[in-house]
């Protein structure tokens, strides 16, 4: 039996973020149609944009290593997606909807953080500098959007959600 490497395991990482970003990908509209705000409606749009860029750009990783782009089920994003997808159901027309919404897309959000900065370390480890410059654009974006859903909870969502309570 052949022992896996680094590159094994990177390249299965890549496929897991592959799998999670398409997924997301296909929830944030979900999620700006659920939401009451318009900044958060609007962050959510603008996040899909980007998170479009995101799949480009491991699709770059994909050609890079010579393999084909393709994902690999991310039991973890299925499960973080489902607790939006509730958040969406359990409070559809609530003032806490905002709330519970920002909180689920920041579950999403430390996810990919914690498998881009991941990537980016091990493509770094294995000379892979053009993947790991790759990996680290959409690593600093997506710390980006957890500011910009930080900044959105703290200044208004969570105030919303509580002066209704």
């Amino acid at each position: 039996m052949k022992t896996k490497t680094l590159n094994d395991l990177f390249l299965e990482n890549l496929k897991d973020i592959y799998y999670a970003e398409r997924k997301i990908l296909k929830a944030l509209p979900k999620m700006a149609r659920g939401a009451q705000s318009e900044e958060l409606k609007a962050a959510f749009s603008t996040h899909a944009e980007e998170t479009q860029v995101h799949v480009e750009r491991l699709q770059q990783v994909f050609e890079l290593l010579g393999k084909p782009a393709r994902g690999k089920t991310c039991p973890a994003i299925e499960g973080i997606i489902e607790e939006g997808e509730e958040v969406l159901d359990s409070f559809k027309g609530s003032v806490a909807i905002d709330a519970g919404l920002v909180a689920a897309a920041q579950a999403v959000e430390h996810y990919e953080m914690a498998r881009y900065g991941t990537l980016k370390a091990w493509a770094e480890l294995l000379g892979m500098d053009e993947a790991a410059a790759l990996l680290g654009e959409t690593l600093q974006e997506e710390m980006a959007t957890d500011e910009t859903l930080t900044k959105l909870a703290e200044s208004s969502v969570n105030a919303a959600a509580l002066e209704a309570a």
